[in-house]
């Protein structure tokens, strides 16, 4: 690819591209032809990914920056905006889930889980939304969660978060909406198909067989539709479960 090919490509932000979903998200934005910047505290671990999307014949670079971080934020936006090109996806992919009684729960603990459900989010989404204003084109999608809709018992940090977390997609899209820039919101409702549920929730994970859990290529799949819906018919909040998963 040479350097004038490369300019007229858009950049796809995934803050968060883990091992399972955002590492999934990553490539299929790839494979749709984004040049594709990706986070991680450690930058180390996102070089399996980034050797596997470039196999693939993609590009794409990897970041170590801490999401809760103002001024890691500021920079990684600033590098990638002037060095790489112009971010038109960003997807927030970070979790926090961590069980924990009310009665047990820390003031330090709770307060960690919602910067990094929470407010990681907000300053990411600042910081691209400012560039995708004076471009007035853009996709911004948060992956969100059950507890961003009920909060479960020894959920309430989790649960506060992205309860938090979705309503800033909702006061964001109703801001940002109008000057053409698509906010989106996912309700992952339901085990993904992770080490972490195969090894910690095996009974769960035996439901794999049957469709019982999600997989992370169909999720995004479904990521990639919402950055591509027309602007006449946008979703705004889309929720993802499993067939046999109880609302």
């Amino acid at each position: 690819m040479n350097g004038l090919e490369q300019q007229k490509q858009k950049v796809a932000l995934v803050i968060g591209a883990g091992d399972a979903t955002g590492g999934a998200i990553a490539k299929r934005f790839a494979k749709g032809g984004y040049i594709t910047c990706m986070t991680r505290r450690n930058v180390e671990k996102l070089q399996p990914l980034i050797e596997e999307i470039e196999q693939a014949g993609g590009v794409a670079y990897g970041f170590g920056s801490d999401a809760r971080e103002e001024e890691q934020v500021i920079q990684l936006v600033e590098e990638i905006e002037a060095n790489i090109g112009e971010i038109d996806i960003l997807v927030f992919n970070i979790g926090a889930n961590v069980p924990c009684s009310i009665l047990e729960e820390t003031a330090r603990k709770y307060f960690k889980i919602w910067e990094m459900a929470c407010f990681s989010a907000f300053l990411v989404g600042r910081e691209v939304a400012k560039r995708m204003v004076t471009r007035q084109h853009g996709t911004i999608i948060f992956t969100g969660a059950t507890a961003g809709m009920r909060g479960a018992a020894y959920f309430s940090a989790f649960a506060g978060a992205k309860h938090a977390l979705r309503a800033l997609a909702q006061s964001m899209a109703r801001e940002l909406g109008p000057q053409n820039i698509h906010v989106a919101h996912v309700v992952v409702d339901g085990a993904i198909d992770t080490d972490f549920i195969k090894t910690s929730f095996p009974e769960m994970y035996a439901k794999k067989d049957q469709d019982g859990i999600l997989n992370p290529d169909h999720i995004a799949e479904n990521y990639w539709h919402l950055s591509q819906q027309p602007r006449d018919a946008w979703t705004h909040e889309l929720d993802l479960r499993p067939w046999i998963e109880k609302w």
